[in-house]
């Protein structure tokens, strides 16, 4: 299984960077429409306008597409959390954690039926060895954002943070959850209230949940 969700190469010359990215937005579009029951290998090379062959040269299966996708989220999230981190040094644990809850949503903001049916996927792949990694970067940003706010046993916490907002963020959109503003502000509140933080203040000034 582990071989038929890896790229059978890297895409290294610009034309194959634009081929790749062409099969994963058409597998995306169908994802958004048809779900993961209506995504093949077949129909993602018709709608990406190449040969079934073209897209066997860098993805071996559809499950290849769907890890590759699965990746390229974590990376993002991965990306967005690290700017977030960036625009509070200096700030109070709060602020903090306002921000990178806010930036925890973020990818589910910008296309929220794709980000749902790859979250789904996700429980669904053997990925956990292909996502070690980032998973790791993340466990160590959020342990570095504690630790320089003097939070005790920062590693455990960072750990329980993160899974605490992964599961109810998760749950809450494979439940069909919409309203996104209102998922911020819960999973704000569990965060602070872990931290032994008051939710005195609802987060809006520290931007709510943005897509920008």
């Amino acid at each position: 299984m582990n071989q038929r969700l890896t790229p059978r190469k890297q895409p290294r010359q610009k034309r194959s960077q634009e081929t790749c990215a062409i099969i994963l937005e058409a597998a995306a579009r169908i994802l958004e429409s048809d779900g993961l029951g209506g995504l093949t290998t077949n129909r993602v090379a018709e709608i990406a306008g190449v040969s079934v062959g073209s897209l066997y040269q860098y993805f071996p299966s559809k499950e290849a597409i769907l890890a590759e996708m699965i990746r390229g989220l974590r990376r993002s999230l991965l990306l967005d959390c690290e700017a977030a981190v960036e625009t509070v040094r200096g700030r109070p644990l709060s602020d903090a954690v306002d921000v990178m809850v806010r930036a925890s949503l973020r990818h589910h903001l910008v296309r929220p039926g794709l980000a749902r049916v790859l979250e789904r996927a996700e429980e669904e792949l053997p990925l956990e060895e292909d996502l070690k990694a980032i998973k790791g970067e993340l466990m160590t940003l959020v342990t570095g954002v504690l630790e320089e706010r003097d939070v005790a046993n920062a590693g455990q916490a960072a750990f329980d943070l993160i899974a605490l907002s992964h599961g109810l963020a998760s749950a809450a959109i494979a439940g069909g959850e919409t309203d996104l503003e209102n998922l911020f502000q819960r999973l704000r509140r569990a965060a602070l209230g872990y931290l032994g933080l008051q939710s005195d203040r609802t987060g809006s000034d520290a931007g709510g949940v943005s897509a920008a």
